[in-house]
């Protein structure tokens, strides 16, 4: 089953509701990370983070990044997302905990300069931190319920459900909004129990009458190529290349988000140099 965010609005269109089934995404970067449990629950709930961020952006240049980093500085993890739903991230010792540390988000809408908001970890819980992050950084009241669900080393479930208070919402609203995220305390088994479109069905079809609701299909990419390498080792020079390669043998980038490297020769350096 495909990676889903469904969007739509509630209440009197006063809340902003998203609804996300995050399964695939998660299992693809435990795949290409080869991670452990913990690290897949701390990574997990950053891409499907992300996906909600990613989902949210207005400009067809726009992107945002989560990256968190643990006090003593032993673990952090960092995931990044565009506005067509590709979402990518890695986990360095994410096993070990955050034990506190920071939260920086970068929103980029193509528009002036990016936003930069940040906030201290209060826990290993994803969804505590994006409430705060929201709350100190951006000042929108935001109630997150993020869960990846693992069994045997595979992600099983992953996804979550958030609301967000649009400006002028009034006191009955906010109560509603309050009341049915109880619902989802433990979201990860409502959203094994109905998946992301029965939650909508179950949940909210008296709200939407099943109009009004815009879904994507987030999926994990990176948007590294061996060409935006080339473009990142250019301003090295050719000289500094061929001495590196003379010295190493070779050149060596290696790409975080999808795990890739790419190996530059004596002969790829006398290429890209003639072009």
């Amino acid at each position: 089953m495909a990676n889903k965010l469904i969007k739509s609005l509630i209440y009197d269109k006063q809340v902003s509701l998203s609804v996300l089934d995050t399964t695939e995404l998660v299992n693809r970067a435990i795949e290409i990370h080869n991670l452990d449990e913990k690290g897949a629950i701390l990574l997990g709930g950053l891409l499907t983070a992300c996906a909600y961020m990613s989902g949210c952006l207005k400009s067809e240049k726009g992107a945002v990044s989560i990256t968190v980093k643990s006090g003593d500085g032993s673990a952090s993890a960092s995931v990044s997302g565009d506005i067509n739903g590709h979402i990518r991230g890695y986990a360095d010792n994410a096993g070990n905990g955050l034990k506190g540390g920071v939260m920086t988000v970068i929103k980029d809408d193509g528009f002036f300069r990016p936003f930069v908001g940040a906030c201290e970890l209060k826990c290993d819980d994803v969804s505590e931190n994006l409430m705060q992050y929201f709350h100190i950084s951006e000042q929108i009241p935001t109630a997150v319920a993020i869960g990846v669900e693992m069994q045997g080393g595979k992600c099983v479930v992953a996804g979550g459900v958030i609301m967000q208070l649009l400006p002028g919402t009034s006191q009955e609203n906010m109560d509603r909004a309050e009341n049915a995220m109880q619902d989802f305390v433990n979201v990860a088994q409502v959203l094994k129990e109905y998946g992301a479109d029965g939650i909508m069905d179950k949940f909210f079809i008296g709200e939407t009458g099943g109009k009004g609701i815009y879904i994507s299909f987030p999926e994990y990419k990176c948007n590294c190529s061996r060409k935006k390498i080339e473009g990142v080792i250019l301003p090295l020079g050719k000289s500094d290349l061929l001495k590196l390669i003379e010295e190493e043998g070779k050149v060596s980038v290696h790409c975080h988000y999808c795990n890739t490297d790419y190996h530059f020769t004596a002969k790829d350096i006398e290429e890209l140099f003639s072009e």
